[in-house]
């Protein structure tokens, strides 16, 4: 059999307000260089460029973010560079992004790639990508990877596998999904860790083009018909006919739109290294630490200090008798905040936009 078509669906439209001060409406965190030297979305298309050439690139957002997408890959044609015409989350984005495959190629694989996560291995990564394409491939099924859970989280939503009955495709063991699991509370959580037949849910999919408009057609027939508004919009050419196209899609997330509806949905093993890299206070797994645990990006002194987070290159820093900080310097603004309440920077960005003057800080 001949090596799956794949086309890298990349999805580089998100907001990113978890990471401000430095993450902006302008520049969210896939186009921050914050897990190595290159921006994240770089990052993701540098790990799969070995499995899909530059020309079979989708890289899905916005029109401002579609142009700083263009100016950090010129290497990918224009024509990789798909605009929405609205953020109406990933369910239109992807009907919208597979629409565009199956008119080229309805046997075309889709590969579904967040543009903000971070994959620490890539080599196994680009191995289970490629078994994950060969099962695609070579059966009518919607796939996905599951990351086997470290802890309990509550940040992540779960799927639920059986894991007794596996079937090896291309050297890598694929499970039935039984459930998709929505984010649980902590007792919850710990019920799903100590199952071992739940992992997080990656975000992370593939599937033939024709086996997305068959699923669509068997389990979700109300989207019918906008994905039938979207290829028409399509062949069309026409801008405002494809806007007017999108904007019927409803604004679900892929999970909600289909996902958990579906029947035929395969799961594989996400042990990748993978992180989503939700908050400021994940880099401190990701940055190297010195012997208190700080990890810091710019000089850092730091005196009966541990546990810190530090970003501001450039500069000097000094920590005394701190710990467990989130220090970031952005130039206009300094996030100071313990590391446990990072999440809450999503708040300061909701009042900084309500807040007369605070509209320039984000």
């Amino acid at each position: 059999m001949s090596k799956p078509d794949i086309r890298a669906v990349v999805l580089a439209g998100g907001s990113g307000t978890r990471f401000w001060p430095l993450g902006r409406e302008g520049r969210p965190k896939q186009f921050l260089p914050i897990t190595g030297r290159e921006p994240m979305l770089v990052q993701t298309v540098r790990r799969v460029r070995p499995l899909v050439p530059e020309k079979k690139f989708v890289v899905v957002a916005d029109a401002a973010r579609a142009r700083a997408a263009r100016r950090l890959l010129p290497r990918l044609p224009k024509s990789a560079f798909l605009i929405e015409p609205q953020a109406r989350n990933t369910g239109p984005a992807l009907m919208l992004a597979t629409a565009r495959v199956w008119l080229e190629d309805p046997e075309a694989v889709v590969a579904v790639l967040p543009a903000d996560h971070l994959v620490r291995d890539e080599a196994r990564f680009r191995r289970v990508l490629a078994a994950g394409a060969e099962a695609a491939a070579r059966e009518p099924v919607l796939v996905t990877f599951g990351i086997p859970p470290t802890h309990p989280a509550t940040g992540f939503g779960y799927i639920r596998h059986d894991r007794t009955r596996g079937k090896r495709i291309a050297g890598t063991s694929f499970y039935p999904v039984l459930a998709f699991k929505e984010k649980p509370g902590p007792a919850l959580a710990e019920k799903y860790l100590a199952a071992g037949d739940h992992a997080w849910n990656s975000g992370m999919f593939l599937w033939r083009a024709g086996v997305f408009a068959a699923k669509l057609e068997a389990f979700a027939p109300e989207l019918v018909p906008a994905w039938n508004g979207l290829l028409k919009a399509l062949r069309s050419g026409s801008a405002a006919r494809l806007a007017a196209a999108f904007a019927r899609v409803p604004a679900l997330s892929i999970d909600y739109a289909l996902m958990e509806k579906a029947g035929g949905v395969i799961v594989a093993d996400g042990d990748f290294g993978w992180s989503d890299v939700g908050a400021w206070s994940t880099l401190l797994e990701v940055w190297p630490r010195d012997r208190a645990g700080n990890a810091a990006r710019g000089e850092t002194l730091a005196l009966d200090a541990g546990g810190c987070l530090v970003w501001n290159p450039g500069r000097l820093t000094v920590l005394v008798g701190v710990r467990d900080l989130v220090v970031v310097e952005a130039g206009d603004a300094l996030l100071v905040c313990p590391v446990p309440l990072d999440q809450r920077v999503r708040e300061v960005v909701e009042v900084l936009k309500r807040k007369k003057g605070g509209r320039k800080f984000v």
